[in-house]
């Protein structure tokens, strides 16, 4: 398949700024975001493990991190099936296959389809509303992505103990006023909070994203990092977002 087959009427070919990469997606269903972006950058993978990123929409946590770390192997789960077509093109067009597997399923059977202990790394953007709570969407595409529809977080924690190895790392970008509940949700799951970073819009406003490492079976020891500053002024990012992002 040649490459300008990969990309179907409606949908759009973006630029990663990453060794040359770019990502397939449809403007009407669900475009990736900065938190995204942000955790490719939060998160690490060291030489030689494997990564398994929940429900990765387009395929872009993958995409960013396979140019960012020297991470083996990627699996990237999603349950919407036009959205796994999606990074599967996205993988192909990046010639990718080698080190990218785009899976169809759902995050609830994710450690039956796996087995236990099976990755050193997990990512996840997960929905962050619950239920109903928040801006309902006009599309069922975006309200999964947006809203606890198909899976909750208690699901992705409860799979990611299961699937993570021994000392495994899990990565996850949420809002900060669900911290407590994320907080107990992990340490219920055995997944110990080591680290995280708040990011905030402008310096003096209120967080609206939370960045956050767990250990499987980790010591209770968490280390907060400075925060991060999307903007310095209205529509100019600040040295470390185009650091992130590449530019």
């Amino acid at each position: 398949m040649m490459p300008n087959d990969l990309v179907h009427e409606n949908e759009r070919l973006d630029e990663l700024h990453r060794n040359g990469y770019y990502i397939i997606q449809d403007p009407g269903r669900f475009c990736f975001g900065m938190d995204a972006v942000l955790l490719s950058g939060f998160a690490r993978a060291k030489n030689g493990e494997r990564v398994l990123d929940l429900g990765t929409g387009t395929g872009i946590i993958p995409i960013l991190m396979e140019a960012k770390t020297e991470a083996s192997h990627f699996t990237a789960l999603e349950i919407q099936e036009e959205s796994a077509d999606m990074a599967r093109r996205s993988v192909l067009y990046n010639r990718l296959e080698e080190k990218i597997e785009v899976v169809t399923g759902d995050i609830k059977d994710a450690a039956k389809r796996f087995g236990a202990s099976s990755f050193d790394v997990i990512t996840t953007n997960p929905p962050y509303m619950i239920g109903q709570h928040g801006l309902s969407s006009a599309s069922a595409a975006k309200a999964i992505a947006r809203h606890e529809i198909l899976c909750t977080l208690e699901d992705i924690l409860r799979e990611s103990a299961k699937l993570l190895k021994p000392s495994g790392r899990l990565y996850m970008v949420h809002r900060p006023f669900r911290l407590a509940e994320i907080f107990c949700k992990m340490i219920e799951y055995r997944i110990e909070p080591k680290r995280m970073k708040l990011v905030h819009p402008f310096i003096d406003k209120e967080p609206n994203m939370v960045l956050i490492e767990g250990l499987l079976d980790g010591k209770s020891r968490l280390t907060v990092e400075k925060p991060l500053i999307v903007y310095r002024e209205p529509g100019v990012y600040t040295q470390e977002i185009y650091d992130v992002y590449g530019y």
